[in-house]
């Protein structure tokens, strides 16, 4: 097998490169920004409010993360067609690219598929609406699947939020066992937990201003973005459930 060299030399190793996408790759959320693009300011608005109470029980930690999701994606998405959801995807994706994309996390993703890895998006964000973004940086994707039936949506979620375990599960169900490969993986939330702590190269807000890596690296005393997966996982995950109802992209 010939010998590759990515970043650091590795022999006789597949390497497998994952990004989350909010808040790693991009600057803030895509999912609702794309609602409000899709559906219009004034029907989004009207939307949103029916949200109130749930978010007000979200932020009392009297729901979970993906019991929010749910409403939201019960609230704006039941019976609307599939295919329209796709198209406003392609047009959103054309005019908010420049705005949302972080420049060095697009150079990332260039490089990490210049040195032959396998490069994926996992994110909890509905692959739905990410995959114009994907074929944009031509690379795979793997995100909350959204119920269809008839070219309908449904309004429900197929399967599990994309997030936390979630996105190893799914990880391993399209790529095998990851012990196979080198895993490199990009993150920036409680999400991106146990992803990054199933990483060799564990990339932890690497894409963000110096100030907001500092939090977690004063935490634990890693420097920014280089092995988390290395430390003490006890620490990060306290450091986590701390930030989990304030820090969280919605999609993430």
């Amino acid at each position: 097998m010939k010998e590759k060299v990515l970043g650091l030399e590795t022999r006789g190793e597949k390497v497998l490169s994952v990004f989350d996408f909010d808040g790693t790759l991009t600057r803030h959320d895509s999912f609702v920004p794309f609602l409000k693009f899709a559906f219009g300011r004034r029907e989004f608005s009207r939307r949103v409010l029916m949200l109130a109470l749930p978010s007000i029980s979200f932020l009392a930690r009297r729901m979970t993360r993906d019991e929010l999701k749910s409403r939201l994606v019960s609230t704006f998405l039941t019976g609307v067609d599939a295919e329209w959801v796709s198209k406003k995807a392609v047009d959103f994706c054309a005019v908010s690219w420049f705005q949302l994309m972080r420049p060095s996390g697009l150079s990332s993703v260039v490089a990490e598929l210049e040195s032959g890895s396998e490069v994926t998006l996992c994110s909890a964000s509905p692959a739905l609406i990410l995959k114009p973004f994907a074929d944009r940086l031509g690379i795979k994707l793997i995100g909350t699947e959204l119920e269809v039936v008839a070219g309908v949506l449904t309004g429900r979620i197929a399967g599990n939020n994309c997030r936390c375990e979630n996105k190893v599960l799914r990880l391993e169900a399209v790529y095998g066992p990851l012990t196979q490969y080198r895993l490199r993986a990009w993150g920036d939330t409680r999400g991106d937990y146990e992803l990054l702590s199933a990483a060799q190269e564990a990339h932890w807000r690497y894409f963000h201003p110096a100030w907001r890596r500092l939090r977690l690296r004063g935490a634990i005393g890693v420097k920014p973005g280089v092995g988390v997966a290395a430390h003490t996982n006890q620490q990060i995950a306290v450091k986590f459930d701390r930030d989990a109802n304030t820090d969280d992209q919605q999609g993430a």
